[in-house]
């Protein structure tokens, strides 16, 4: 799967507001998945900082582009669980979501999603997601 392909998988599978974050896949293998969450002041939370939502929103996101290039295209999937720790605010910036598969079985996926701001090293938010293969 190209990051092309996985950019429409994102508009032919999501909700509209899913949509409104304006993720775009910027790499993509067989057990990984980037995607750049852009800054936007609608996502903002009082005091400038993104929104823990959007975070949260973009890491269960990227966990289903890489699940979907790991299987060779889209298959109905939902979130069994999610957890997510924040470590510091982002003001500013874009975010990379980096989303790494664990485990891939037959029926649940595993990943880990790592967020840093656009231009640093240093981490915004962790987080984990089980998923269950419907398809």
């Amino acid at each position: 799967m190209t990051p092309a392909e996985a950019d429409k998988l994102l508009s032919d599978n999501f909700a509209p507001w899913v949509l409104e974050l304006d993720l775009t896949v910027v790499e993509l293998d067989d057990r990984r998945a980037v995607l750049r969450l852009p800054w936007s002041p609608r996502l903002a939370r009082e005091g400038g900082g993104m929104s823990g939502q959007a975070l949260m929103a973009a890491a269960d996101t990227a966990t289903v582009v890489a699940v979907s290039a790991a299987r060779g295209g889209f298959v109905p999937m939902t979130t069994v669980q999610q957890s997510t720790s924040f470590q510091r605010a982002v003001t500013d910036a874009d975010v990379l979501v980096e989303a790494v598969l664990g485990k891939l079985g037959r029926r649940m996926a595993f990943a880990d999603i790592t967020m840093t701001a656009e231009g640093s090293t240093e981490i915004v938010a962790r987080a984990s997601t089980v998923y269950a293969l419907l398809g």
